[in-house]
């Protein structure tokens, strides 16, 4: 990131858990950041705030991942503000679990669409302010379901395994232009959905993570904050899991 001009990083799904900490981690380092929410407003300002409190610069923005209309509007909105788009993160998702036997095709639509669909239209629409200023760091952020695959979540594997296809291709056709694309895999995260687990479930969980525990969402986002900056310049097209050894 420069030293003299502010420069933008976007984070979709940024209002809450692994979103939220890596807003604010990016913040900290110094981006303005665009902490995208689709309905609660209200979660997406208390990032914002907390940012500008640690002495950072954010705002909230709306628009709806799944729908191409709002991310090329949002999309023209951000080359309007002066600043810089240097990096984008693709965290927003969503996962409908269900055996493929029982699977609907409006769920396999959405989370296709939200999952995959949204950081494909997202990645073509920040490459072009990105490959105008020759600089800029596309982070997606996938699972470790993508990578070993889990019985019931067909859908939701699929579309994060697409995301991994999506860097390795996307990075190939964009290090000309000195733009990166990496993806991170988190393996299981402490956040209000495995808060849901009683301790008899997480302990399970870690008898399976060489480890011994479930990570934060810290741990993910300090991965992305040093895939966003300088730091890591010479990578590009490669897939970081932070899941404390559950794949290897």
């Amino acid at each position: 990131m420069s030293n003299t001009t502010k420069t933008m990083a976007l984070v979709t799904g940024g209002s809450r858990g692994i979103g939220a900490a890596i807003s604010e981690t990016l913040g900290k380092k110094g981006f303005h950041v665009l902490v995208n929410y689709v309905s609660n407003e209200a979660k997406a300002q208390e990032v914002v705030k907390k940012i500008t409190d640690a002495g950072g610069s954010a705002e909230a923005m709306k628009f709806d991942v799944s729908n191409e209309e709002q991310i090329v509007k949002a999309m023209e909105e951000i080359a309007k503000k002066g600043m810089p788009l240097e990096v984008l993160v693709n965290n927003a998702g969503i996962s409908e679990d269900s055996l493929i036997l029982r699977m609907k095709k409006e769920s396999l639509d959405r989370t296709l669409q939200t999952n995959l669909v949204s950081a494909i239209l997202l990645s073509r629409e920040a490459v072009k302010l990105m490959m105008k200023n020759r600089n800029g760091s596309i982070i997606q952020i996938s699972s470790v379901v993508g990578e070993m695959g889990n019985a019931g979540q067909v859908a939701y594997a699929a579309a994060k395994a697409g995301m991994l296809g999506l860097t390795k291709s996307l990075a190939k056709e964009v290090a000309s232009r000195k733009v990166r694309v990496n993806a991170v895999t988190p393996g299981y995260i402490e956040t209000d959905m495995t808060n849901e687990l009683n301790e008899t479930q997480k302990n399970a969980i870690s008898q399976n993570i060489p480890l011994g525990c479930l990570g934060s969402a810290n741990d993910v986002a300090q991965l992305v904050s040093f895939l966003a900056g300088p730091e890591s310049k010479y990578i590009t097209g490669q897939i970081i899991g932070v899941n404390g050894g559950l794949y290897i």
